[in-house]
C-alpha cells in the first residue's frame, strides 16, 4: 500500500496515476520532460494503441492526429493537450458501450 494514501488509492486515482506514468514513458526521450514530441508521440500510439495505428490505411493518419491535439502549434503535445486524446478515447469507447444492447464490460464484484 502505498504512504500516500492512508487506505490505499482508489480505482480513479490509480488512473490517473496511470495516465501520468504512461505520458512520462514515452516524454522526454527528447530532453524535454514535459512534452511529447513528434517521434514521442508517434512511438506511444504504435506502442500504446497498436491495433488503432495498425488498422490504418493511412499512413499519415498519426501525423494529423499530433496536428489536431497540438492547440498551441509547438510541434509537441503537453499534458493537457494529451489528455484530450485519451479524453476523446474515453468518450468514443463510452458511446460505445452504451449504444451496445449487450454490455460489454463485465459486472464490478
Amino acid at each position: 500500500m502505498s504512504s500516500k494514501y492512508p487506505v490505499g488509492p482508489t480505482e480513479t486515482e490509480r488512473c490517473i496515476e496511470s495516465l501520468l506514468a504512461v505520458f512520462q514513458r514515452y516524454a522526454g526521450k527528447d530532453g524535454k520532460r514535459t512534452t511529447l514530441s513528434k517521434p514521442e508521440f508517434r512511438t506511444f500510439m504504435n506502442t500504446e494503441l497498436a491495433s488503432f495505428s495498425k488498422s490504418q490505411k493511412d499512413p499519415g493518419v498519426v501525423d494529423r492526429m499530433m496536428k489536431k491535439l497540438d492547440m498551441n502549434s509547438d510541434g509537441e503535445l503537453d499534458f493537457g493537450e494529451f489528455l484530450n486524446l485519451i479524453g476523446g478515447l474515453a468518450q468514443a469507447c463510452h458511446t460505445q458501450v452504451v449504444s451496445s444492447p449487450v454490455s460489454v464490460c463485465p459486472p464490478r464484484p
